[in-house]
């Protein structure tokens, strides 16, 4: 079964959660476009929800599909949100940011009551940083600096770059750093670390955040949870 089938499966099934008068945060990612086109079918036919967006690119799909539209302000507590990953291991911590949008997704999910993950069978590691970089988001200024702490935890931090030799930028106007590791032994303490590191703004880390993953596999669908 070819991968993107795999992730249209798992990306629909998320749907099943969503409910009438529901707040949804909308994920980034490819998996979760299949999220965010199923839900568009479903409020041309009636489906009554608003969603929040976690990246510039999603809310321009959400625009196409015609979903509503609100923020945390308006919202501050959301019902479910749905979202991808980068890896996620087997107790649901997760390495996301491969899009670039880790820092709003990250906001979404800490409001979220609950957060649905849905990836393909690829996705799913004995041990985090393993075959994906851990990405931080930090900004501009003296970027070079804050590289040379990040390796420190024994990493090699590149700065990502799109079209040639451009600096990726994120919708928050910030560079992002994917740092490689052999491994990631402890997470949960790595995540703190490297969010006290002035110039990071937030880093790929989701730790006790996913409340249930959905995973497109060939055997068919699996869902994990606590």
């Amino acid at each position: 079964m070819e991968r993107e089938e795999l992730k249209k499966q798992a990306g629909e099934e998320a749907v099943k959660h969503v409910e009438d008068g529901m707040i949804v945060g909308l994920g980034t990612g490819s998996t979760v476009e299949y999220t965010l086109r199923k839900l568009g079918q479903l409020v041309r036919d009636g489906l009554k929800i608003q969603g929040i967006p976690t990246s510039v690119h999603t809310k321009r799909i959400a625009k196409e599909e015609n979903i509503p539209l609100t923020n945390l302000e308006e919202h501050p507590e959301i019902d479910v949100t749905i979202d991808g990953a980068d890896e996620v291991d087997s107790r649901l911590n997760l390495i996301k940011g491969g899009g670039g949008a880790l820092t709003r997704e990250k906001i979404i999910a800490f409001h979220s009551k609950k957060l649905i993950i849905v990836v393909d069978d690829s996705k799913i590691v004995k041990m985090l940083g393993i075959d994906f970089p851990l990405p931080v988001e930090v900004i501009k200024f003296s970027w070079e600096s804050t590289k040379k702490v990040l390796e420190e935890f024994g990493c090699t931090a590149k700065r990502r770059i799109v079209m040639g030799d451009e600096p990726f930028i994120t919708d928050n106007g910030n560079y992002i750093l994917d740092c490689e590791f052999e491994r990631i032994d402890e997470p949960e303490t790595l995540e703190k670390e490297i969010n006290l590191i002035p110039g990071v703004v937030e880093n790929g880390l989701f730790i006790d955040l996913a409340n249930e993953v959905i995973v497109g596999g060939k055997q068919g669908l699996l869902t994990l949870d606590k």
